[in-house]
């Protein structure tokens, strides 16, 4: 018996329909508060910041929703890589300014395919934080590892290959760790934690032939997926000059390289969504 066809998501509307009924309407009521609250919100234009917010995916149908975010962005703030962020946030000066460095997690191919074209477009900067297993797998070939990026999810995802972040690169891309497998620290002891990050930023570096400077959490929500006590320190230790994690943050207090609060963006949702989270 031949197997059955393998259908990787390429649009948004595929990837959610995954998601179950209840956590649909608890989505819709979620989005209808933060609609709600977001009309007496404005983009803070008197204050100095930099603010990270990062995405997962742009997947086929999402590709002019990112156009828009980085449009409605560009209105407020200039971009700026992770490297001239963390600089601006290690020197002793205030910010001068108002920045936006985009991020992506995951290592998704959709990166390549959708986000890449935008991104040069309008000329910014991005990092991507790569999940080494699953970089160079193919969906035909590695179909287990693809469909079980999501656990307990039945989604196929296609993720870059070494050679699609060497092309990336050479357009002044650049590249952190997210772990060799995906893996939730807080799970691991410290010597295995350590040899996540050591082994991913060797094989980055290896790979891609650039240092590799940055590193972020799986999912990175503190005190629930890393510890904030020791998991930054190790990160630190082994050369990293920063580290990403998944808390929201604030336009009020300048961000802290080695536990970089971001803003989880959607390339889906409307502009009122990011005035809303942006707006913190």
């Amino acid at each position: 018996m031949s197997p059955p066809p393998v259908n990787p998501v390429t649009t948004y509307e595929h990837f959610s329909a995954h998601i179950s009924l209840k956590n649909r309407v608890r989505s819709l009521i979620r989005n209808g508060a933060i609609f709600a609250l977001s009309l007496t919100r404005s983009m803070p234009q008197k204050l100095n910041w930099i603010q990270f917010p990062y995405y997962h995916h742009v997947f086929d149908d999402e590709r002019s929703g990112f156009e828009e975010h980085l449009r409605y962005m560009k209105n407020f703030g200039d971009f700026i890589s992770l490297d001239d962020a963390v600089d601006v946030l290690e020197s002793n000066h205030p910010v001068n300014g108002r920045y936006f460095c985009i991020t992506f997690d995951d290592g998704f191919k959709s990166c390549m395919t959708n986000a890449m074209p935008v991104l040069l477009k309008y000329e910014v900067p991005a990092t991507f934080f790569l999940p080494i297993k699953y970089i160079d797998s193919s969906v035909e070939n590695d179909s287990e590892l693809c469909s079980g990026f999501f656990k307990g999810e039945e989604i196929m995802m296609e993720f870059l290959s070494w050679e699609d972040c060497r092309k990336m690169a050479q357009a002044e891309m650049s590249f952190g760790s997210h772990t060799v497998g995906h893996v939730r620290l807080i799970e691991l002891s410290e010597e295995e934690a350590e040899r996540e990050m050591k082994e991913s930023k060797s094989i980055v570096e290896r790979e891609i032939g650039r240092p590799c400077h940055h590193f972020c959490s799986p999912v990175g929500h503190p005190g629930i997926d890393f510890l904030v006590d020791r998991d930054p320190k190790i990160a630190e230790r082994l050369g990293y000059k920063s580290f990403a994690t998944g808390r929201r943050g604030s336009v009020r207090r300048k961000p802290t390289p080695m536990l970089l609060e971001r803003h989880h963006i959607v390339a889906a949702w409307n502009t009122y969504q990011l005035r809303y989270f942006l707006s913190l």
